[in-house]
């Protein structure tokens, strides 16, 4: 009963209603592409759970349109950065602000052209987009900050940055904790107290799980590149839903999993 109750919490959230509409639609194009490709008898059902997948993503374009505000603020927030954090981290972290926040308005434009609100080719709006993904993706690969956690999913079958999404140090973050674990003790110093080395350990963790949710976004942001850039075009159905569902659901641990640290800390 308590798991059902913290699930229907959840989905009272907007965020929380999100990640459940984006692991849904990655998981039916994962096995409606499965279906369609492997198995003919099972072909129309997997013709339709592709359609079911393409409607939620479709679902998740829509409520994007009211997160421009929400982006906007945390990048006015987020400034350039605080003076004491790291000035790689820092740099890079604008940059990835920047893709982010000039990633929604070229997604509603391609929307609105789409629904022929717009008369403009949506196709080179709808590649601007994914493009601003990609390179907000790749930063967070590098190295990006920790804020709120996202995914997105754009027309049909397009995926992008989200505001809301824990932008993790990463690579960056992830090479300096192990150079500080793994470094000899320095003459008259003392080793690292137990808790900060379990507390590095767990960030490290951390950081892993998120580089392999921005690693399999980011195969996925190529894939609906135009063709002839790297792999863009060749991803079948299903690998796309099984990047998009490993994602999905390493979001979804990490946000389940910060809600515990949080209620575990709340006095």
């Amino acid at each position: 009963m308590a798991s059902l109750s913290g699930l229907a919490s959840a989905l009272e959230s907007y965020r929380g209603r999100d990640r459940l509409i984006r692991v849904l639609g990655y998981c039916c194009q994962l096995v409606g592409g499965v279906l369609v490709e492997q198995c003919p008898t099972r072909s129309e059902v997997g013709t339709r759970l592709l359609v079911v997948s393409t409607q939620l993503s479709h679902c998740r374009t829509i409520l994007r349109l009211f997160d421009d505000l929400a982006m906007f603020v945390y990048t006015k927030q987020y400034g350039l950065g605080a003076q004491d954090e790291d000035a790689f981290v820092r740099w890079v972290s604008v940059l990835g602000n920047l893709a982010d926040q000039l990633y929604y308005p070229c997604e509603h434009v391609a929307w609105a052209a789409d629904a022929r609100v717009l008369h403009v080719d949506s196709s080179r709006w709808w590649t601007l987009s994914t493009t601003l993904w990609a390179l907000s993706l790749l930063l967070g690969v590098a190295s990006l900050p920790d804020y709120w956690q996202h995914p997105h999913g754009a027309f049909v079958t397009t995926d992008a940055p989200p505001w809301i999404r824990h932008h993790p140090k990463s690579l960056w973050m992830l090479l300096k904790l192990r150079q500080r674990l793994r470094s000899p003790t320095a003459p008259f110093t003392s080793p690292l107290p137990r808790g900060k080395r379990r507390a590095m350990e767990a960030q490290m963790q951390w950081e892993a799980l998120s580089l392999l949710s921005n690693l399999a976004d980011l195969a996925n942001a190529v894939h609906w590149l135009p063709r002839g850039v790297l792999w863009a075009g060749r991803f079948p159905p299903w690998l796309v839903g099984l990047m998009g569902t490993i994602s999905s659901i390493l979001s979804m641990y990490q946000a389940a999993r910060a809600s515990s640290q949080a209620e575990a800390t709340t006095p």
